[in-house]
């Protein structure tokens, strides 16, 4: 949690600087490390009430579900339709209330599971891939589509030694969804303050607009890779 929250505010002069480092945050946990189980899609949902009771604009969500510690919780790619996992719902739910939620399309592209997992598959928000240095695809990025057949994710962002601070206080390089989707947050975040009179959904739509594949997406990119230049002059 500490790291991503540099990835979007962190400024350490000379070293550091995230994405939105001006941006005023609430911190709401709604993860237990310890284990797994679909109680914290039921933590997220009040956390997002409170969020939205808080005025907040953008959730950024570093998290997703797919299996759990019981085995009769688990999901199927079959459920990932957007319209299954409570979290995927109540997404779209804060989607609907004005807000723009991103979140980590997950960490499985080599793994059994393999797509993304929930809430990545909610229609309304921005589901974010991961891409090394190179530009290329990362090897954990959980591919898409939907299983409705709905291109995700929707977009890429740096997510192979994305630098913040780790728990000690150290400046360090990690790897997953969870880095990309802050690297977004805090490009949107900025975008949406240079263009407040635009809604959330609007923002959505001209991040992807501006990806490089915008005209042939695909399921493991999505639309590709923005540029918030581009973003920021459709926006206007």
């Amino acid at each position: 949690g500490e790291t991503v929250l540099s990835v979007i505010g962190g400024s350490i002069p000379g070293m550091l600087s995230g994405t939105a480092p001006d941006a005023s945050f609430w911190l709401l946990r709604t993860e237990d490390g310890s284990s797994e189980f679909r109680i914290e899609e039921d933590n997220w949902i009040a956390a997002a009430e409170f969020a939205d009771s808080a005025g907040v604009d953008i959730i950024n969500t570093s998290l997703g579900y797919s299996v759990f510690d019981n085995p009769l919780q688990n999901y199927s790619y079959a459920d990932m339709n957007g319209d299954r996992a409570r979290i995927s719902i109540a997404a779209d739910i804060a989607a609907s209330k004005g807000m723009l939620v991103v979140v980590s399309a997950g960490n499985e592209g080599n793994k059994f599971w393999k797509y993304i997992t929930a809430p990545a598959d909610a229609d309304s928000v921005l589901a974010v891939g991961a891409i090394d240095s190179t530009l290329v695809l990362a090897a954990f990025s959980s591919r898409g589509p939907s299983y409705d057949r709905r291109i995700k994710p929707d977009v890429c962002a740096m997510g192979v030694n994305t630098f913040g601070v780790n728990s000690s206080g150290w400046l360090t390089g990690s790897n997953g969804t969870s880095f990309s989707a802050p690297v977004i947050t805090g490009l949107a975040a900025c975008l949406w303050q240079a263009n407040p009179g635009a809604g959330a959904m609007d923002v959505l739509k001209t991040v992807q607009e501006s990806a490089d594949r915008y005209t042939q997406p695909d399921s493991l990119y999505g639309y590709g890779i923005p540029d918030f230049l581009l973003a920021h002059n459709l926006l206007k």
